[in-house]
């Protein structure tokens, strides 16, 4: 972000949902260093370890344990901490697992979102609302052409399904109650997003690092599957300049949003694969995972000409920058760096990318 950027951040009460995620924790922790005072609600960190617990995220932020599933426990939080911005992050966000809980996917990716937007409409001062879902939403009919902001929304899986129903939710809850007055409210949908921390089961490259640390040959399967790879600092990039606009009463820029990588950057699994094992040091070659798997999208892209032209945001991590990050992060914390001070490097690295190639820009 751009220095302007810092400082209209600094002193800003923030409700970030989900903060104990991998993406919540990179997002909460980028915020705090900015200055703003950053409120977290989510369920305890999903993985151990975690991102949270490694850079002591709870020393940062106003950490309340709660679930988006209990609307009384949301509504008392969002009231107490009277945020002028809440990111929307909270989610059950792994399509295998979608399938083993259908039931709790849905009651979180839905029914969350829907008492997250309750909540905020009956607290005053809320004045921008980003809603994060997933470049899954659409309905994906397994063509070549990237997805755009206007395309029906879908889902196959019940992970996927539920992102469609979070987004129709918010188109909801902004043409009924948010049109005239209230909060700007918009929905972000972003690629495959990778980085260091991450620790999740069943995600591709948390699954890697597994292998590579430990000198094993990594199981894949899926091979062939083309997605949207993006670091998680460009996803994050995005949401800040969103929610910039919004905070300056731009009410063009309540709507959706895709903000996924360069087209260069939609890369097969395999081709993921090799170079991550690149950038370790570590070529033993992949073992195909021939066990039954649930259906999953073979390709997906997104088009995010819109974002582009409209908001001035670009990716500035090419996929195969990205992967030498996550190596590099990985290798110096498994070495004793400290993963906070690792993570904000990193962060103060893109920013400085940012500035250099010119393409941040604060709302006006």
């Amino acid at each position: 972000m751009s220095a302007a950027s810092a400082s209209l951040w600094a002193g800003r009460r923030v409700l970030v949902t989900g903060h104990t995620g991998f993406k919540g924790s990179w997002l909460s922790l980028w915020l705090h260093h900015m200055g703003a005072h950053v409120t977290g609600f989510a369920l305890p960190a999903p993985t151990a370890p975690s991102l949270f617990a490694a850079a002591r995220i709870d020393e940062l932020v106003d950490h309340v344990e709660g679930d988006v599933r209990d609307a009384d426990a949301l509504r008392r939080t969002v009231e107490a901490c009277a945020p002028e911005v809440i990111f929307h992050l909270a989610a059950q966000p792994l399509v295998r697992l979608s399938y083993r809980e259908p039931v709790e996917t849905y009651a979180t990716n839905v029914m969350g979102t829907v008492h997250l937007l309750d909540a905020a409409r009956h607290v005053a001062g809320v004045q921008a609302i980003v809603c994060v879902t997933s470049d899954k939403c659409y309905e994906n009919r397994e063509w070549v052409w990237p997805y755009r902001e206007s395309d029906p929304m879908g889902g196959h899986d019940p992970y996927s399904n539920s992102k469609g129903c979070a987004e129709l939710v918010v188109s909801a809850w902004r043409s009924s109650f948010f049109g005239t007055a209230g909060p700007l409210l918009a929905s972000a949908r972003a690629g495959n997003v990778i980085g260091g921390g991450d620790w999740a089961d069943d995600r591709l490259i948390p699954d890697l690092i597994r292998a590579l640390a430990s000198g094993t040959a990594p199981l894949i399967r899926s091979p062939a599957s083309v997605r949207p790879w993006q670091h998680v600092l460009e996803a994050l990039h995005g949401y800040l300049m969103l929610a910039e606009y919004l905070l300056a009463g731009e009410k063009a820029f309540a709507g959706g949003w895709n903000f996924g990588p360069s087209d260069e950057d939609a890369r097969p699994v395999s081709w993921i694969v090799e170079r991550l094992q690149a950038a370790w040091g570590n070529h033993r070659a992949a073992l195909a995972d021939s066990g039954p798997q649930p259906h999953e999208a073979t390709l997906l892209r997104l088009d995010s000409s819109k974002a582009r032209a409209e908001l001035g945001w670009r990716p500035v991590l090419p996929l195969a920058t990205a992967l030498e990050w996550i190596s590099e992060w990985h290798k110096a914390v498994d070495d004793g760096a400290d993963a906070r001070a690792t993570t904000l490097a990193q962060i103060d690295r893109y920013v400085r990318r940012q500035g250099l190639d010119g393409t941040a820009r604060a709302a006006a």
